[in-house]
């Protein structure tokens, strides 16, 4: 993708599927200014502690929340595909208590925090967007936390596949479904408190439930087998909202 066709199109996407917002307010995110940056896979995007000038906007790639123990292992805590700004919140609260990595190469939008304020300042409407996809990367948060800690092996990769495969769109409420998801097993491994090891026998394991994962690509013969192994509901990502459950607070003048 050139630098010219790169836009906030698909942010303002995900902000209007869940929020109702003017022609006006809408325009102010899409002349929201940045600069386009590109990351190799397994890259840092943000640091621990970084003191942030900016918000990341994904373009193109998939990027990784993680926060590490003291030897140093990480455990990822959060997925983010094109069309995410998984660091929004740093708006509010410039230090990074976690850090963001490239799991695969990727297009970032650094888009300037005072940018972002002067919006809000201008468009009361803006902020309560923001808030409210900030509250979807917490319900998303909630549902890892539950994944980790209680679900057996077998269900936390197939409610991992579940989400992403629901996310890039390759969902299916029966049948078969197909997605690209660019981690490796060590990835998956970060993603779920297993070994690499374990995700490698878990993986083998799932394809007697018709699911298999070569090459980064994800093939699934039967996404109602998958969702019921995985305990997946996907009502906690609110990603296919009806016009008239898009809220609004403030109301424009």
């Amino acid at each position: 993708m050139s630098d010219s066709g790169l836009d906030l199109q698909r942010f303002l996407d995900r902000l209007t599927n869940r929020s109702i917002l003017t022609e006006q307010e809408q325009q102010a995110v899409l002349d929201l200014p940045f600069r386009v940056v590109r990351y190799d896979a397994n890259h840092d995007l943000v640091r621990l502690g970084e003191q942030l000038n900016h918000a990341c906007f994904v373009a193109e790639g998939l990027i990784g929340r993680f926060d590490q123990n003291a030897r140093g292992e990480r455990q990822i805590t959060s997925l983010y595909i094109a069309g995410d700004m998984p660091d929004l919140l740093s708006v509010v609260q410039p230090t990074a208590t976690s850090a963001l990595v490239a799991l695969s190469n990727a297009t970032v939008l650094h888009v300037p925090h005072q940018a972002i304020r002067e919006a809000m300042a201008t468009y009361p409407a803006l902020a309560e967007a923001f808030w409210r996809d900030c509250m979807v990367d917490a319900m998303i948060l909630a549902q890892w936390v539950v994944n980790v800690g209680r679900r057996n092996a077998r269900s936390r990769i197939a409610h991992l596949l579940c989400e992403m495969g629901y996310r890039y769109g390759a969902r299916s409420e029966a049948g078969a479904a197909a997605f690209r998801l660019s981690m490796t097993q060590n990835h998956l491994a970060d993603a779920t408190g297993l070994t690499p090891v374990h995700v490698n026998r878990t993986l083998k394991a799932l394809a007697a439930d018709g699911v298999s994962f070569r090459g980064k690509a994800v093939r699934v013969e039967n996404w109602e087998v998958l969702a019921r192994v995985g305990d997946f509901d996907s009502n906690y990502l609110q990603a296919e909202m009806e016009p008239q459950q898009r809220l609004r607070i403030l109301q424009p003048n």
